[in-house]
Parts: C-alpha cells; sequence; structure tokens
C-alpha cells in the first residue's frame, strides 16, 4: 500500500502552484489589464484632456512624449507619456541637458506621475501590464548580464517592484534584483499589493529623485551576473 509522503505533499503544492501563477500570468492577468485601463481611459478622459491643454500651452507641441522600449521578449514598442521638457537646444542644435529643460510645471507632473497616465493606452494595446518591471532604453538590451535580461520575460508594467521598493532612490544592480524577483514570484496577491504601494508612494510621493540627473543616472552595464 502506497503512502503519502510529507514530499509529495510538497511536490504537488509546488507544481500547483506553478500551474495558478501561469493561468493568472497568461489569462487573468491580460484580462484584468484590459477591463482597467479601458475603465480608467473612460473616467479620466477629462483628466486627461485638461492636462494635454496645459501641456500644450506651457510646453508646446507635441503634447505626448513617445518613445520606442523593449517589452514582452525584448520586442520595441511605442510608450506614451505626458511631455514634461521644453525641446531647447543649444548653439550647436543638441539638445540641452534634462535639468535644464525640465521646466516647474513639468517637474510637478512628474513628481505626481500624471505624466505617466497616457500608458494606460500601452496597457490597453497589450505593450505593457499595470504590474511589471519598468520598460527602460533600448539602448540598454546589450548591456544586460543573462540575469539582468530576464525581466524582459514578463510585459513591463506602469508600476513594479522596484518602484515601491525604492522608485529612482535605489541602484541600478536592486532594481534588477527586483525585477527578477517578480518574474519568478508574478502572482494576483503580488500584484495586488504592488498596486496598493504604489497609490501609497504616488500619495506621498516618495522615492523621487532629487538629484541633478532629474531621472536616474543611464545604465552603464555589469559584466556579471550580481544575484
Amino acid at each position: 500500500m502506497c503512502r503519502n509522503t510529507g514530499f509529495s505533499t510538497v511536490s504537488m503544492e509546488v507544481v500547483i502552484g506553478i500551474k495558478s501563477s501561469r493561468i493568472y500570468e497568461g489569462y487573468i492577468k491580460r484580462f484584468l489589464d484590459i477591463i482597467f485601463s479601458f475603465v480608467l481611459l473612460v473616467i479620466l478622459s477629462p483628466v486627461l484632456l485638461v492636462i494635454a491643454i496645459v501641456v500644450r500651452s506651457n510646453l508646446g507641441s507635441p503634447v505626448l512624449f513617445k518613445q520606442g522600449r523593449p517589452g514582452l521578449n525584448e520586442k520595441i514598442f511605442t510608450i506614451y507619456k505626458f511631455r514634461t521638457m521644453t525641446g531647447e537646444r543649444d548653439e550647436n542644435g543638441e539638445l540641452l541637458p534634462n535639468h535644464l529643460r525640465l521646466t516647474r510645471f513639468g517637474r510637478a507632473l512628474r513628481s505626481s506621475s500624471l505624466d505617466e497616465l497616457p500608458e494606460l493606452l500601452n496597457v490597453l494595446k497589450g505593450d505593457m501590464s499595470f504590474i511589471g518591471p519598468r520598460p527602460l532604453l533600448i539602448e540598454y538590451l546589450p548591456l544586460y548580464n543573462e540575469q539582468q535580461r530576464r525581466r524582459h520575460e514578463v510585459r513591463p508594467g506602469i508600476s513594479g517592484l522596484a518602484q515601491v521598493s525604492g522608485r529612482n532612490a535605489i541602484t541600478w544592480e536592486e532594481k534588477f534584483k527586483y525585477d527578477i524577483e517578480y518574474v519568478e514570484k508574478i502572482s494576483f496577491l503580488l500584484d495586488l499589493k504592488i498596486f496598493v504601494k504604489t497609490i501609497i508612494r504616488v500619495l506621498k510621493k516618495e522615492g523621487i529623485n532629487s538629484s541633478e540627473f532629474v531621472t536616474m543616472e543611464k545604465f552603464k552595464g555589469t559584466r556579471e551576473n550580481t544575484f
């Protein structure tokens, strides 16, 4: 007669956990993204319109900042944000440094995260999710080590585990560590936890980088897996 061992019970629990995680990641998460992004776009449409008008009057055209970013499986997509910088250039036609082009209005948009609202369109389209590793610059792709590249195994997010663990106030190595942790532990409860923490941090304006770089200093790569 076969006996049920503790090992068998643990193994079964692990298998069930993995299957549940894959079902959530593959189907439920995307369904929730579509529903909530559509609802929020409808509800927030007056806010989006007002911000667009103010951006146009303060910073000129275009209202939206568009840039290619690597998404799921490193597929390039166009991210949408409200513009926060002027287009001022020096005598050689080169854009001035970020901290010189970022106006008081643009800084307010960033600190309140209102500049991120157009990313709801990216979520609706399927380029992004509400929760996931933040989409970074295309130029970083050749700089990732094998472990860091795993951040592209899931859709990038408007907010993620790294953002609620320090936002721009932590190092690149710490950011990537949190990104991979999210990839390995993705679940509905984890997403919910990150979502709640995101709202709290936005309201408190925690983790905003006030350094001269305005945004975080560019990633320069690491030679080895560091975690």
